[in-house]
């Protein structure tokens, strides 16, 4: 039985490979994709993931429509450099691209009750959304979801905007506070792991003569474009890591990951905004139960790789 699954992303060249890896991969069931600001300005990308959907005549999926900016009301940057001006590398949806209707905010609080009991919230994105489903619903507006599947956060590992903060949770440090308090069952996927899941040239090039999927005049350009982003920030690096694909992958393959059980905070302010924060000594201060989260702390990356190129070349867009 595949799960249920509500993504909330920004894309993004790795947002639009994780969109591309949940549509093909037979176990997810995407039942809503919330699109917000992030990698792009939330207009781009709810385009993005519209003309996703649309290579996968996969119209039927509602998009929602997220939020521009994170809950500070700070001007927010983007980062062409790393994902393009477009969102999708040097790729522009066509110009005869239309997409039909775009959902309110309020679609989220429908598709929990269509699926009390039975979904899978995954974040890839900034969380701001998450976030403001807790302030304008209160604690209990997601009780019903089973489990929260978030990449964000870095322990005792550099960070990717600054010394220590990775960038959902440095982009809308008030959000991602609010979520890792309220959430419950959280799954976290930090830098830790997602830096390490590499997909390289080779791989992409095989799959770019191979993959039968209708996304596959998109794989090349867009990764090539991410790599070369890689390779200026990190000299040396042989591909460029794939973080969005993490915790979708994780959830229908739950091998691939190991996880501590800890209490995550994240700082909101000053020179460690966005820094998150966890107790790795031996002899951990005691936490309730139900305030831990678990964080991904290995992942075995060669089951990642060949996860990837499994759905790339055997994966089935069909309606599930």
């Amino acid at each position: 039985m595949a799960y249920n699954v509500l993504l909330f992303a920004d894309p993004g060249i790795d947002d639009s490979f994780a969109i591309m890896y949940a549509l093909l991969n037979p176990d997810i069931n995407i039942v809503g994709i919330v699109s917000g600001y992030g990698n792009t300005p939330k207009e781009q990308s709810i385009e993005n993931t519209a003309y996703l959907l649309t290579l996968a005549r996969r119209e039927d999926i509602p998009i929602i429509a997220g939020t521009a900016g994170p809950l500070s009301g700070e001007p927010v940057q983007f980062y062409p450099e790393i994902h393009g001006p477009e969102g999708l590398g040097p790729i522009k949806p066509p110009d005869t691209f239309k997409f039909t209707k775009v959902h309110d905010f309020n679609k989220i609080l429908e598709i929990i009750n269509e699926y009390k009991g039975n979904l899978i919230i995954v974040n890839v994105g900034r969380l701001t959304e998450l976030a403001l489903m807790f302030i304008l619903y209160g604690d209990d507006a997601l009780k019903d979801v089973n489990a929260f599947y978030i990449m964000g956060g870095a322990f005792l590992v550099p960070g990717n905007i600054t010394a220590e903060a990775e960038a959902n949770f440095y982009s809308d440090p008030i959000a991602a506070r609010i979520v890792m308090e309220k959430a419950h069952n959280v799954y976290l996927y930090p830098l830790n792991i997602t830096n390490k899941a590499i997909i390289t040239p080779e791989v992409i090039n095989f799959l770019n003569e191979n993959s039968p999927t209708p996304f596959r005049p998109l794989l090349k350009p867009a990764f090539d474009y991410y790599f070369k982003a890689y390779q200026k920030n990190i000299p040396g690096i042989k591909g460029a890591p794939l973080h969005d694909v993490v915790p979708l992958m994780a959830l229908t393959s739950p091998e691939i990951v190991k996880y501590i059980p800890r209490r995550v905070r994240v700082e909101e302010f000053g020179n460690a905004k966005g820094k998150s924060i966890a107790d790795f000594r031996p002899k951990p201060d005691k936490e309730p139960a139900e305030t831990l989260d678990y964080i991904g702390m290995e992942a075995d990356i060669q089951k990642f790789i060949s996860n990837f190129m499994d759905a790339f070349l055997v994966g089935d867009i069909g309606k599930k």
